[in-house]
C-alpha cells in the first residue's frame, strides 16, 4: 500500500507505516496537480489536513483510492459521502487535537481579559515613553474564576473547553441544538479523577444572556450561528473566541458590537476569507487574533500522526481479506 500525505504527516505517523510495511510519500503536492501524482505514483491512500480539497473530481478521476484521511476534525474540504459511495473509506481523527484547541481557546480567553494581545502590540512601541498610562489603562482586566463560560457545540473539542473552565473555577454552560448529556473526567496529577455530569440546553436566549466568555465549538455551518439577533441577546462586556470556522459568526456585525461596547473583546483564529483576512480585522484592538492553528502544537500533530496510522493499517488488514 502506498500512501501520500500531501499535508505532512508526523515522525511517529509515519515510522508507524513504514514499520507495517506501507510506503509514504511525505510529497507536497500542488492542488492542480494532485490527480497526475496518484495516478502516476499508484497512490492507495490521500492524507489531507485543510490545505488540499479531495472533491468530486480527484475522486472520479483517481480510480485506484481506497482510503482518504483527513488529520483533524473537519471534514468539509473533502466530498466525504461521495467518496464513501465510490467505495472509498473516509478517516478522519477527531479527538486528537482537542485538547490542543482548547488550550488555544483559553489562551485567547486569558490574553483578552489581561489585555495582553494589546500590551504585547503597544510595549514595544510606547513602554517607554507611556509605561504609567498603559498601566492605569490596563487595569481595567478580568479573571476567569468565577465567571460563567458559554461553550457552542458539546463536540471532542467543546467537551475539553469545558473542561478546562471547570478546572479554572468557572461555572459552564452548552448550547446545542439537541439536549445532550455527558460525563467529563478531569484527570489530575497525582492520579485522581473527578466526574462532572454536564446536560447542555438548547435556550438560546438564557445561554447568551448568561454568558460571560464565549467559546464556538461547532462543525462548519451554512449560515451565521452569532449575527445581530445573537449580539443583542448577550451581556454586555462578553468574550467571545472563534476557533470553529469561518462564517460561523458575522465579522462584520461582531466589529460593530466591539464598537458599541456589547463585546468587550473578541478572539479569532478562523475567518470567513482565509487565508486573506479583512484589514479591519487585523487592525482591530479589541481582537485577539491567530491564524487558524487550533490544532498546530507538536503534541496533536504526533497524535494526529499516530491515530491516521493505526487506522490505516486497520484498514490494509481488511481490505487484504
Amino acid at each position: 500500500m502506498k500512501v501520500l500525505a500531501n499535508d505532512g504527516i508526523s515522525k511517529a505517523g509515519e515510522l508507524a507505516l513504514q514499520e507495517a510495511g506501507i510506503e509514504i510519500l511525505d510529497n507536497r503536492v500542488a492542488q492542480d496537480h494532485v490527480i497526475n501524482f496518484i495516478n502516476e505514483n499508484n497512490v492507495d491512500v490521500l492524507l489531507v489536513r485543510s490545505a488540499t480539497k479531495v472533491k468530486q473530481d480527484i475522486i472520479d478521476a483517481c480510480p485506484g483510492l481506497k482510503i482518504i484521511g483527513r488529520g483533524g476534525i473537519g471534514m468539509d474540504n473533502i466530498d466525504v459521502e461521495y467518496a464513501k459511495s465510490k467505495g472509498i473509506q473516509v478517516i478522519n481523527t477527531p479527538n486528537a487535537s482537542s485538547k490542543s484547541v482548547a488550550e488555544l481557546v483559553f489562551g485567547h480567553f486569558f490574553s483578552l481579559a489581561r489585555f495582553l494581545h494589546e500590551s504585547n502590540r503597544l510595549m514595544p512601541l510606547e513602554g517607554e515613553t507611556h509605561f504609567n498610562a498603559m498601566k492605569k489603562s490596563f487595569s481595567n482586566a478580568y479573571e476567569l474564576s468565577g465567571k460563567t463560560l458559554g461553550v457552542i457545540g458539546f463536540g471532542s473539542i467543546g467537551q475539553e473547553v469545558v473542561k478546562m473552565g471547570i478546572a479554572l473555577g468557572m461555572k459552564v454552560s452548552v448550547l446545542t441544538r439537541k439536549v445532550k448529556t455527558k460525563t467529563l473526567t478531569l484527570d489530575f496529577f497525582d492520579g485522581q479523577s473527578v466526574h462532572f455530569e454536564v446536560t447542555s440546553t438548547t435556550d438560546s436566549d438564557e445561554f447568551l444572556s448568561n454568558a460571560d466568555f464565549i467559546s464556538i465549538n461547532t462543525p462548519q455551518t451554512n449560515e451565521y450561528i452569532i449575527d445581530t439577533a445573537q449580539f443583542e441577546k448577550m451581556k454586555d462586556g462578553v468574550y467571545i473566541v472563534n476557533t470553529a470556522r469561518g462564517g460561523v459568526i458575522n465579522e462584520v456585525t461582531l466589529i460593530d458590537y466591539i464598537e458599541s461596547g456589547k463585546v468587550a473583546g473578541a478572539a479569532l483564529d478562523v475567518f470567513e476569507r482565509e487565508p486573506n483576512p479583512e484589514v479591519l480585522l487585523l487592525m482591530n484592538p479589541s481582537l485577539s487574533l491567530s491564524p487558524h492553528v487550533g490544532g498546530n502544537t507538536v503534541d496533536a500533530q504526533e497524535k494526529i500522526g499516530v491515530e491516521l496510522a493505526e487506522q490505516i493499517i486497520k484498514l490494509q488488514k481488511e481490505i487484504i481479506k
